[in-house]
């Protein structure tokens, strides 16, 4: 996949991102981040200044479509597109009106499509399983826990951690698997986890709460998704796209890095806040969380070997009751 193909493939991503019309500041801050950061990082890839193009809508999406003539690359451009619209929940209106039109752009039939609309809808509809929709937050703790509870507190918390270890293990995991669902499954798994962590200290979540959380903690889901395909499309690590061999594993542990010390983290903010009766403001859920994210980097090398070992086993049914809960 050459650089105008790349661009391309990011141009239709981030067209994907403001269908809905409806992005927030902190999510156009998120991008605007990740545009500057892939644009230095890929030695003039150009994110920044398609983002840019986007945003002042000097790009359309078939102009696009059009420098797509791969049917691999198409196919690609079109999961990454319903990647970025699913990232927020159940696709709006807008939304699937923008990818029916990029579905005629890149001239895509439902057969070629078919398989990974499946799998797509799998995953949403086993997040909805895993996380109900309308249970209700129970009022905060207030006061230290009674002596007599300390021990099982003890007891929950280090469970906990082993618990947000293994989604971030998992995570990075599925971030060295070629498939699309791969990184689709990402966030919904890290929504499930901040629910049990709420649930775990008495405090029942729906997914609108858990995923404002994440936002406020300064994660980004749609930008957590442009990362993600951003990187694999700047380090070559599209497969065959092309007729080309997958190379640069290089920027496949960088990936998995992202994605690791993301969960880890932000798995550990979630501790925070609900065993500390969800009182930290916005300023102090984003400090803690970049603080954590460093240390959660250097965790990764550690957990590097199971990390491996582990996306050598996994499977789409396995992932599917994962994010279940089964």
């Amino acid at each position: 996949m050459n650089t105008t193909e790349q661009q391309a493939t990011l141009t239709i991503a981030l067209l994907a991102a403001f269908a809905d019309g409806q992005k927030a500041d902190t999510e156009r801050e998120a991008i605007r981040r990740l545009a500057d950061s892939l644009g230095h990082e890929s030695g003039g890839a150009g994110l920044a200044q398609l983002y840019q193009d986007v945003l002042l809508r000097r790009v359309s999406l078939a102009d696009a479509a059009q420098r797509l003539t791969d049917p691999g690359q198409r196919q690609l451009a079109y999961e990454m597109a319903v990647c970025v619209c699913d990232a927020d929940g159940r696709q709006s209106p807008a939304e699937t009106g923008f990818l029916a039109d990029l579905k005629r752009h890149l001239q895509l039939a439902e057969g070629d499509t078919a398989v990974f609309e499946r799998e797509e809808t799998a995953l949403l509809d086993a997040t909805d399983a895993a996380v109900p929709v309308l249970a209700r937050p129970a009022p905060p703790a207030t006061g230290p826990a009674p002596a007599a509870a300390q021990p099982a507190q003890a007891v929950r918390d280090a469970e906990l951690d082993k618990s947000i270890l293994n989604h971030a293990m998992l995570n990075g995991a599925l971030e060295l698997l070629p498939q699309s669902w791969a990184s689709m499954a990402i966030i919904p798994l890290q929504v499930k986890m901040v629910y049990g962590i709420g649930k775990a200290h008495g405090v029942e979540l729906d997914q609108g709460h858990i995923r404002e959380f994440i936002a406020a903690v300064g994660v980004g889901l749609t930008s957590q998704y442009l990362e993600q395909f951003g990187r694999k499309l700047l380090g070559g690590l599209l497969g065959k796209a092309a007729g080309r061999a997958i190379g640069g594993m290089g920027s496949a542990a960088t990936g998995m890095a992202f994605s690791f010390a993301t969960t880890y983290a932000l798995g550990q903010v979630a501790r925070r806040y609900y065993a500390g009766g969800r009182v930290m403001s916005t300023a102090l859920l984003q400090e803690t969380f970049q603080g954590l994210l460093g240390p959660a980097e250097q965790m990764q090398a550690q957990y590097l070997p199971q990390i491996q070992q582990k996306a050598k086993t996994l499977d789409a049914g396995q992932v599917l009751a994962m994010v279940r809960g089964g």
